[in-house]
């Protein structure tokens, strides 16, 4: 198998390759052996630099769990967040990393690999933990037909097989459930450079069910298109499958590109509204002193995304009865509003003392009338597919939040990260757990009451404009 095809099944499962790339790196420059006089193999995609400083992509250079075709991959994520607003309930809302304030719980547990043999791949990994519960809840598509869709993946991250092609540099056909590029941080935290992604990537799906083809037409560009069930979805909302493309380019190794297109029918039987949606990023590593014991590297990225969505009537809106009316990309009106989704995030990255310490720093801004890709605050138990009337998500409702991060890690090696981070949130309308929380208390018991996300007479969720929160976490990648 060629040196491209050891690294597309090991690590391109992401948007970022580095492990199997160096290895790779090293068999292309074979020296005089066996196979001397024979045509080289072509560069190994992403192999002519070290890419470890790009967002969703850390982790170290050695695999330790390699047997034969088999390569391992454990991940620990385990977090505390302390929301100043001390939710008697522990729920934090609005977070597709953090739920719990106030104790140890543990984000993701994850075993699997990648295997890799006579150009047939595989990769599995599991999801137990917080991520098995929280994942499968901003999924509305298990709800349109039979058999549980959520429950038959909710203990699954990623599981795909595919095959390798030995053409060009390389090109791959995958199919299964696969980790999305949207967003530019990854799915899982250890490779981000904060926990609390900013609303771009927090609103952006993190995976999907589908095919797609990996076709690498240099060491430096990959080019990707993908058709599957749909935004984030283990089945299909409407009949239209989602359709989109990725172009990964790397033109050096201090400077990186990712845009992404998308366009499907992603609102709950509505099959007359149609979703369109480009997230494109630059990240630029500005400075590398190699062994400086102070500043020793630093990079920054930038994450644009606008999207839409139109067209007319078909099933209801969430949390409520009515039928979910026409809508508008842009100029919308009173009868026919406009839906749309605005987005930036930016970050800076330094480390120091040889890679020992890092700090990072940025935030981000969304604009989503409609609601969307707001993610549904969990009150009452409830769901994308329940919705609820104490957050209605639909034509008309308007959203607009910014957010800031801070944070502090030790990396004392390539397979550890302990991180202390600072977020503040703020919303345009109330969406953040108070206090009081988001969990019914009824006759002085807690509790979720009757269907999930339902009304309950004599109450409502204490939902806040604002948020501060502290996470302590420990981050395991072996």
């Amino acid at each position: 198998m060629s040196s491209a095809g050891r690294v597309t099944a090991a690590c391109l499962a992401v948007a970022g390759c580095l492990t199997a790339a160096r290895e790779a790196m090293g068999q292309t420059k074979g020296a005089a052996g066996p196979d001397a006089g024979v045509s080289p193999e072509p560069p190994a995609p992403f192999a002519f630099a070290d890419f470890s400083w790009v967002p969703g992509n850390a982790g170290a250079s050695e695999r330790p769990l390699s047997w034969g075709p088999f390569t391992g991959e454990v991940r620990m994520d385990l977090a505390y967040h302390d929301d100043a607003s001390q939710p008697i309930d522990h729920t934090i809302s609005g977070s597709s990393e953090a739920f719990r304030s106030d104790e140890l719980q543990l984000t993701q547990i994850g075993v699997g690999g990648d295997f890799d043999y006579d150009n047939v791949q595989a990769r599995f990994m599991t999801q137990f933990g917080l991520y098995s519960q929280a994942t499968p809840a901003g999924d509305a598509s298990p709800s349109r037909g039979q058999w549980n869709l959520a429950d038959a993946y909710r203990y699954v991250s990623e599981a795909y097989g595919g095959y390798h092609v030995n053409a060009l540099d390389g090109i791959n056909i995958q199919g299964g459930l696969f980790l999305s590029y949207l967003g530019l941080w990854s799915y899982y935290n250890f490779d981000n450079w904060t926990y609390q992604p900013s609303y771009v990537s927090s609103s952006l799906p993190w995976y999907m069910n589908g095919l797609r083809v990996q076709i690498f037409t240099s060491d430096k560009l990959k080019i990707e298109p993908w058709i599957v069930n749909g935004w984030e979805s283990y089945g299909m909302f409407n009949e239209m499958p989602g359709l989109g493309v990725q172009i990964l380019w790397a033109p050096a190794g201090w400077l990186r590109f990712a845009f992404n297109q998308y366009a499907g029918t992603d609102t709950l039987q509505t099959p007359g509204r149609y979703r369109v949606h480009s997230d494109d990023s630059v990240m630029v590593k500005y400075y590398e002193r190699k062994g400086a014991s102070l500043l020793s590297k630093a990079a920054a990225s930038l994450t644009l995304d606008a999207g839409c969505e139109w067209g007319g009537y078909g099933g209801t809106a969430n949390g409520t009865l009515a039928p979910a009316g026409p809508v508008a990309c842009m100029n919308g009106t009173a009868a026919v509003p406009a839906q749309f989704f605005l987005g930036l995030m930016a970050y800076t990255r330094l480390w120091f003392d040889r890679d020992l310490f890092g700090f990072t720093i940025g935030g981000g801004a969304v604009d989503n009338p409609g609601r969307y890709l707001v993610l549904l605050p969990p009150i009452n138990g409830a769901t994308a597919a329940t919705g609820t009337p104490y957050f209605p998500e639909g034509p008309g409702q308007q959203f607009e939040a910014w957010d800031t991060e801070t944070a502090f890690d030790y990396l004392p090696n390539g397979y550890l990260t302990f991180r202390i981070e600072y977020d503040h949130r703020v919303a345009s309308v109330p969406y953040f757990s108070g206090h009081l929380g988001v969990t019914p208390i009824v006759n002085g018991v807690m509790g979720n009451t009757g269907l999930p996300g339902s009304a309950v007479p004599g109450w409502a969720p204490n939902l806040v404009p604002t948020e501060d929160r502290v996470t302590l976490a420990m981050l395991v990648k072996l």
